[in-house]
């Protein structure tokens, strides 16, 4: 080829827009739909929460046993004894305590009874176990 030839040859400068409008109308779509999915629904005029913290504390118990056996009462440790005259005391205060039990996977079974014992004795009907979340 002579060096003449190479400027006699047609340059192909085009840029080819046709990808450029494809992506440009799929993420059109996908943005309107996006929106109007968003969008859809009954107006309702919902309530604000009002900035000030609750003064109230929390009403439920919390009963932890740990591994090794010890007792807690919300975050203090406490006694057989001790969880049974405290619990008494909110009993008699609410008498719809509502109480959950937090116990350890690696506890005795015999002391989760024990306490769902002593929440009979002292007519606790309302009552929780806690367990984690089967992750699948």
């Amino acid at each position: 080829m002579k060096h003449r030839d190479l400027f006699d040859a047609k340059v192909s400068d085009d840029i080819n827009v046709t990808p450029l409008l494809d992506l440009a109308w799929t993420l059109l779509v996908v943005f309107i739909i996006a929106v109007t999915a968003s969008v859809q629904g009954i107006k309702v005029n919902i309530p604000k929460a009002s900035d000030s913290p609750s003064l109230q504390k929390p009403k439920t118990k919390a009963i932890s046993i740990m591994d090794k056996g010890q007792i807690y009462l919300d975050a203090y440790p406490v006694s057989m004894e001790e969880l049974e005259t405290l619990l008494r005391q909110y009993k008699a205060a609410d008498p719809d305590l509502p109480v959950v039990i937090k116990g350890d996977a690696k506890v005795y079974y015999q002391q989760i009874v024990s306490v769902l014992d002593l929440l009979q004795r002292l007519d606790i009907t309302q009552l929780g176990l806690v367990t984690q979340r089967l992750v699948k």
